[in-house]
């Protein structure tokens, strides 16, 4: 069995391809035999020591696959169970792994297991950002940065379902039209245009009810700009750099915002939750109320190509490794 692992912090060059041996698995746990594996910014994170790790560790939160083996008194899962899993533990990056069922949920059997891996933890994501972070209501105007990649792409055709009219931003124009074919209204690209400003003529110069910022660090302050009276502001990821302070006094009190910065960990900690959220994005996915296009399948032995290419935003849309 193979898996990759980081004995330190870096570069893509830190991720090592290893031969590793498993235990049986313990109660309340099962051995998947994993068919794809979901490639996601925060492994960058992680890899990086943004978010720092015990090392040496293994590197990954997502995937598919089959259960080959399930531990004692272990009743709620069996052999040959089509599953996925978007938590910790770490250690995704693997052929096969031990994973606890606490956080494992059951595959329909007409649903891809390539496609689930590309967006268990994009498609949670959008859940919770969309239907419990803040709930947003038909015929509202949304901003959401970064719409061209993996999880704008889904996260406006959920929105766009659901009656919100999407502005969208992007950092170049080869990226507008793909924002434009996953249900953006507008499309604003930040690198040449002052995205706060285009939002304010968009609406009239009302502001928005939310704005849903995973880009961070060039974003944030403008973001904040864009918000009507009593606006959220949802920041969920630090794709341009770890975020600045922010002046409370300055850039929230004007308006009495709300300010949030969520993550799956808050938001499917019970399996009922876990539950809810994975049913309601299988059902958009049977439904084709959200389509997937896998942009590119990795193999393990290329998976700091992955790194690469993830880091210099080449990869435009839902990626995954293979083993």
């Amino acid at each position: 069995m193979k898996a990759i692992e980081i004995k330190k912090n870096g570069g893509p060059e830190v991720l090592e391809l290893k031969e590793i041996k498993l235990d049986d698995p313990k109660s309340g746990e099962v051995l998947i035999r994993q068919i794809a594996i979901g490639l996601n910014y925060i492994d960058t994170y992680h890899r990086s020591g943004l978010y720092p790790l015990p090392l040496p560790s293994g590197i990954g939160l997502e995937a598919a696959g089959i259960i080959e083996k399930v531990g004692p008194n272990t009743n709620d899962f069996r052999v040959g169970d089509r599953v996925a899993y978007a938590a910790a533990p770490i250690g995704s990056y693997a052929s096969h792994r031990i994973y606890p069922t606490k956080s494992l949920v059951k595959v329909p059997d007409d649903i891809d297991l390539n496609v689930v891996a590309s967006l268990m933890t994009k498609g949670l994501t959008t859940f919770y950002l969309l239907h419990k972070t803040y709930e947003v209501k038909s015929g509202q105007t949304i901003l959401f940065h970064a719409a061209a990649g993996g999880v704008g792409q889904i996260f406006c055709q959920w929105a766009k379902s659901l009656g919100c009219k999407v502005i969208g931003t992007v950092g170049s124009d080869d990226k507008i039209e793909i924002a434009k074919k996953y249900g953006c209204t507008h499309v604003i690209n930040y690198s040449k245009e002052d995205f706060q400003k285009k939002v304010m003529e968009i609406t009239n110069d009302e502001g928005l009810p939310v704005v849903y910022d995973g880009v961070g660090k060039v974003t944030l302050e403008k973001s904040l700009g864009c918000l009507k009276m009593r606006g959220t502001m949802v920041s969920f990821g630090n794709a341009s750099g770890k975020l600045d302070p922010v002046d409370v006094g300055k850039l929230i009190a004007p308006k009495g915002l709300y300010f949030t910065r969520p993550s799956i960990a808050h938001y499917c900690s019970t399996r009922e939750e876990l539950d809810e959220a994975a049913d309601k994005l299988f059902e958009m996915i049977k439904s084709k109320k959200v389509n997937i296009e896998l942009f590119k399948k990795y193999s393990l032995k290329e998976t700091i190509q992955a790194h690469m290419d993830l880091e210099g935003r080449k990869i435009i849309g839902p990626a995954i490794i293979n083993p």
